[in-house]
C-alpha cells in the first residue's frame, strides 16, 4: 500500500511574522511535507516587516481539503486577524476533535487557546501572550508539545519549532536529516 502524503496547512494573516511564516514553510518542504499556504482572502499578504507574501491559495479553496496538521504563525496583527476568522476557529477544533496536530508560534497560541484547545495543555508563547489564558500551564520553554498542541515563542525559536514539527509528522530521522542539510 502506498504511503499517504502528509499535507499542512499554513494560513496566512495580513500582518504575520514573516520570518515564522517562511522557517515553517521551508524546512516542512526540505522534509518532502506537502505545505498548502492559505490566504484569508484572495490578496498577497504584506507581513508584520513588509515582506510580501504570496500564498498558494485563498482559505476556502483550501479547506476544502484534509491536512495532518494546521500550523499558525505568530506575528501582530497577523495571530489576532487568524483569531477573529472564524474559519481558522473551526478548522482547529475540528483537527483537534480528529485528533490531528495544531500548532501556533509566537502570538498565534491565542488562537489555541481562545478556541478552547489549550484547556488543561502545557503551552508557550511570546512573552506575555498567554497570560489570560486559563487552565493553560504557561512555559517558557522554546518549544512545548502536549499531546497533538505544539506551541513556540517567537522568531528566535521558529527553526526549533519547524523542526519539532518535521519530528512529530516524519519522525527523528527525518528531522535529523533536514537538520543536517541546515548546519546547525
Amino acid at each position: 500500500m502506498p504511503k499517504t502524503v502528509t499535507r499542512v496547512l499554513v494560513p496566512l494573516a495580513q500582518g504575520c511574522e514573516e520570518l515564522e511564516a517562511v522557517t515553517i514553510i521551508d524546512l516542512l518542504r526540505r522534509a518532502q511535507i506537502e505545505v498548502v499556504t492559505a490566504g484569508l482572502d484572495s490578496h498577497a499578504v504584506t507581513a508584520s516587516r513588509g515582506t510580501v507574501l504570496v500564498p498558494d491559495t485563498d482559505l476556502d479553496a483550501a479547506l476544502k481539503d484534509d491536512y495532518d496538521m494546521v500550523v499558525l504563525p505568530g506575528g501582530l496583527p497577523g495571530a489576532d486577524h487568524l483569531d477573529n476568522d472564524q474559519r481558522i476557529r473551526d478548522t482547529l477544533i475540528k483537527m483537534a476533535n480528529s485528533n490531528k496536530f495544531t500548532a501556533a508560534i509566537c502570538a498565534a497560541p491565542k488562537v489555541l487557546a481562545n478556541a478552547g484547545l489549550l484547556n488543561n495543555k502545557k503551552a508557550t508563547s511570546y512573552p506575555g501572550i498567554l497570560d489570560d489564558a486559563k487552565n493553560t500551564d504557561v512555559s517558557s520553554d522554546a518549544v512545548v508539545i502536549d499531546g497533538k498542541v505544539i506551541t513556540s515563542r517567537g522568531p528566535g525559536t521558529a527553526m526549533d519549532f519547524a523542526l519539532t514539527l518535521i519530528e512529530s509528522l516524519a519522525g527523528k530521522e527525518k528531522r535529523d536529516e533536514v537538520e543536517k542539510g541546515l548546519v546547525i
